[in-house]
């Protein structure tokens, strides 16, 4: 009797066992069905502000940044500032063997117009990097509104970290259209999905980190930057 009696406990403790698995599998299942949720919901939305980005039709400021990653952003930042659009253009981000007399003629610009009114910075390696090197352009000149420009995806985590680093200052998106996301089919383009999946999966860090106060880096080569006279 007593060794039937051991069985049933046994039994017993094996059935709540694998009833507390199942509940556990289950909640686990249901949390990971939210996070999911919650993911997809957040990237469409991410992606319909993409989508949406326009350039301002006449868009004025004090001064221009442009963030470096392909030389269609710098063209159409040195169009703004031979337009008006600003009154000086930083270049951020780029190469340390990238020279200003390099990218004058990748633009196709005078060398007056970059001796006057470009500078480079050589220091950024990320999009933190950019809004150091950014705001303490801004810093030193005394800029209040500024133009931002870079690729469309890009631009809601520019935006984001340099008003963190710099949020006394206006910034104004001007987006570089690579894709339109608006007329096309972007879902069934691997390249594409592949650039915003990865673009919003870094916005989302960014965002949290912003919300717990974290900057675990500024971004640079060296500790401080000091962007340069394009023909220095």
């Amino acid at each position: 009797m007593a060794g039937r009696g051991s069985w049933r406990e046994r039994a017993v403790r094996r059935r709540r066992s694998r009833s507390l698995l199942r509940k556990i599998l289950r909640r686990t299942f249901f949390v990971l069905l939210l996070f999911l949720a919650v993911f997809i919901a957040g990237f469409l939305q991410f992606a319909d502000t993409v989508a949406s980005l326009q350039p301002p039709a006449h868009p004025r400021a004090d001064a221009i940044v442009v963030l470096t990653g392909g030389f269609q952003r710098i063209d159409q930042a040195v169009d703004l500032l031979k337009s008006g659009s600003g009154k000086r253009l930083l270049i951020s981000g780029v190469h340390p063997a990238t020279t200003g007399t390099q990218i004058r003629r990748n633009t196709q610009s005078s060398a007056d117009l970059f001796k006057c009114c470009v500078d480079i910075g050589h220091e950024a390696i990320d999009t933190i990097g950019n809004a150091t090197e950014a705001a303490q352009w801004i810093r030193n000149r005394g800029y209040k509104t500024v133009l931002v420009v870079t690729n469309n995806y890009h631009m809601p985590r520019s935006l984001l970290e340099l008003r963190r680093a710099k949020p006394d200052t206006e910034f104004i998106a001007y987006p570089v259209v690579n894709s339109d996301l608006k007329t096309t089919n972007w879902l069934r383009n691997p390249r594409v999905l592949k650039a915003i999946l990865l673009e919003y999966g870094k916005y989302s860090v960014a965002s949290m980190l912003d919300m717990m106060g974290a900057r675990p880096t500024n971004g640079l080569r060296v500790l401080s930057s000091r962007a340069t006279p394009a023909e220095e």
